[in-house]
């Protein structure tokens, strides 16, 4: 059995949610430099550049790539064979209050969901745990901003909607969202679960980086035919028209009942911020 001090995880943590809010990971960033060559409207090369300056001043200046610095979801993946010196809750939550209080980051939390109080700190966060074999804690922390968390989907589908049922929700939420979630976006989908784990995979699936597909043939399929679809929408960058209305799309499926078929769609902005720490 590894013990790791809680201090550790307030510590990481706090660091990760001042990076995410700075600084795009590498396959982000790459994705958008590729997007900024191949758009085919001269407006939306435009407005890609201007995103593109954007993140320069942000890393250099240190100011947040956006203003919405979102609530802090964060991934647990949490090995077997790890004791937790302390309260993990509290450690995890200790660090989003450090990381947004002292890197000056806006707090959009709110107590109560229709009182309305903030919290001053952006805190709580959302967290997820999964046990794990091993002895490592792995942190994933993904900022959600709510113009693109605002344009979510679940559809509870039948069987019988099967592939070009699941197709059209994932068209139908990216065309609904249009402008409002920041294109070009990061699509995330779950396929299968229930009503709650499609869900969290949708969410999840936007941690993976941008130029990895799935493992699973027929999803590495899906995930770029929806890709040529979605950017043939005519969305295009901040949904002024182009080609490039999304990065990618990423899908995580699970298997589900018979008599169900739950899609959901986690649309993310442009910079799909998230900082991952192993410990």
């Amino acid at each position: 059995m590894r013990t790791i001090e809680s201090t550790a995880i307030t510590a990481a943590l706090k660091d990760m949610c001042i990076e995410a809010n700075h600084y795009l990971t590498e396959d982000m960033k790459k994705a958008l430099n590729d997007a900024t060559v191949s758009e085919g409207s001269p407006l939306g090369r435009q407005v890609l550049g201007q995103l593109e300056e954007n993140l320069k001043i942000a890393g250099e200046d240190m100011i947040p790539i956006c203003q919405d610095t979102g609530m802090a979801v964060v991934f647990v993946e949490m090995g077997q064979d790890v004791h937790v010196n302390g309260d993990i809750n509290e450690a995890i939550n200790e660090g989003v209050r450090q990381g947004y209080v002292e890197g000056f980051l806006r707090k959009s939390v709110v107590k109560d969901p229709l009182i309305r109080e903030n919290t001053k700190d952006n805190t709580p966060a959302v967290i997820h745990y999964e046990i794990v074999p091993g002895d490592k804690l792995k942190l994933t922390i993904a900022p959600k901003g709510f113009g693109s968390e605002n344009m979510s989907r679940v559809f509870m589908l039948k069987p019988a909607d099967g592939e070009e049922g699941v197709k059209n929700a994932i068209l139908t939420a990216v065309k609904d969202a249009g402008p409002n979630a920041c294109p070009p976006m990061v699509v995330g989908v779950g396929i299968g679960g229930t009503f709650e784990k499609c869900a969290l995979m949708a969410k999840k699936a936007l941690t993976r980086p941008v130029d990895k597909h799935s493992d699973i043939e027929w999803v590495k399929d899906m995930e770029i035919e929806m890709l040529e679809r979605i950017n043939k929408s005519g969305i295009g960058p901040g949904g002024l028209g182009g080609t490039t209305t999304a990065l990618a799309v990423n899908i995580n499926t699970y298997p589900t009942h018979i008599a169900g078929l739950p899609v959901a769609i986690n649309i993310c902005c442009h910079v799909n911020r998230h900082a991952v720490r192993e410990l």
